[in-house]
């Protein structure tokens, strides 16, 4: 019987520590007086309070959220498509879209 050989790994090793992502590019919509009036509308409509069901944080930075995202159809500038929610809510929400949007483009 002959020796078995392996084959050489075919991916690069990356070192964690300094290897980077490419920085975020923000979609130009979001930079518009346009948005930036209705993102300060939705949040001046929430009172100074995160909108979610269940949460009661208070006095803290709020987001202008999209209920039904762009992508999805939402309408950009329509305050009943706005609710106002704090960075933990608002990250749970698109974390929570990402992943729907996902498994409905899945096979």
């Amino acid at each position: 019987m002959g020796r078995l050989h392996t084959l050489p790994p075919r991916l690069a090793v990356v070192d964690v520590r300094t290897a980077r992502p490419a920085p975020k590019v923000s979609d130009p919509h979001y930079q518009t007086p346009k948005h930036r009036g209705w993102s300060a509308a939705v949040i001046r409509r929430a009172g100074g309070a995160c909108q979610a069901p269940g949460c009661d944080r208070a006095d803290t930075r709020l987001y202008a959220d999209h209920i039904v995202e762009l992508r999805d159809g939402g309408a950009p500038f329509a305050l009943s498509n706005g609710q106002a929610l704090c960075g933990s809510c608002h990250s749970t929400k698109t974390a929570q879209e990402r992943r729907r949007r996902h498994a409905s483009s899945s096979p």
